[in-house]
């Protein structure tokens, strides 16, 4: 049982460390841009004249990938913490829950979007359960969001951790969105409780 414990903890680290050393040869800032790769190659979401907002966006790495593809649509990065430049994006340093958020991505878009994309988790306590908690609280927002900034064809993509808020966060996904899908990337860490949702195609509510 130990062994196989240990067998399971090196391949863990193993994959990590792939995926780390694979996002500094292509320079790319975290780790997770080949979530959002995987994720986009799965979906095929995100098109060259998609108009995205990235919540949670610093350090970049969604934003990257985000720029390699979309070329006459428009991209717009927000996070609580600063975010390096990076060409054909606009960034705001923007708590994504202030009231205000919604009308600045209005001013900027000047038009219903097609894509909310959110790598956002809660800073650690060292406690699993309120982390999770929190990071759940974090995703509902994002869909309230994105149920009022999305065109009717939209695609709201998010983190949550398995936990006591996730059937919380699937009935309101449901409620907003006609498709939704529970999605785990191959370099999501196999230990965590980290998923990924997928929404497509707003209901009229």
């Amino acid at each position: 049982m130990k062994k196989n414990k240990n067998t399971k903890n090196w391949l863990t680290k193993r994959n990590r460390e792939h995926f780390f050393k694979k996002a500094k040869v292509h320079g790319y800032r975290s780790r997770s841009a080949y979530k959002l790769i995987e994720m986009n190659n799965k979906f095929k979401f995100i098109k060259k004249e998609s108009l995205l907002l990235d919540l949670g966006s610093s350090p970049g790495g969604w934003s990257q990938v985000a720029s390699e593809i979309i070329y006459s649509g428009k991209i717009l990065a927000a996070d609580i913490k600063n975010m390096e430049k990076i060409k054909k994006v606009n960034f705001i340093l923007n708590d994504v829950n202030d009231k205000d958020f919604y009308l600045k991505v209005e001013n900027f878009f000047n038009r219903k979007i097609d894509i909310v994309i959110s790598d956002m988790a809660a800073n650690t306590t060292g406690n699993k359960n309120l982390d999770s908690y929190r990071t759940g609280e974090l995703c509902l927002n994002a869909l309230d969001l994105a149920s009022k900034v999305l065109n009717e064809k939209g695609v709201f993509l998010s983190k949550i951790f398995m936990g006591s808020i996730f059937n919380e966060i699937q009935e309101k996904a449901k409620k907003y969105f006609k498709k939704v899908i529970k999605y785990k990337p191959l370099s999501s860490k196999s230990e965590s409780k980290e998923i990924y949702i997928f929404c497509k195609d707003l209901s009229k509510i």
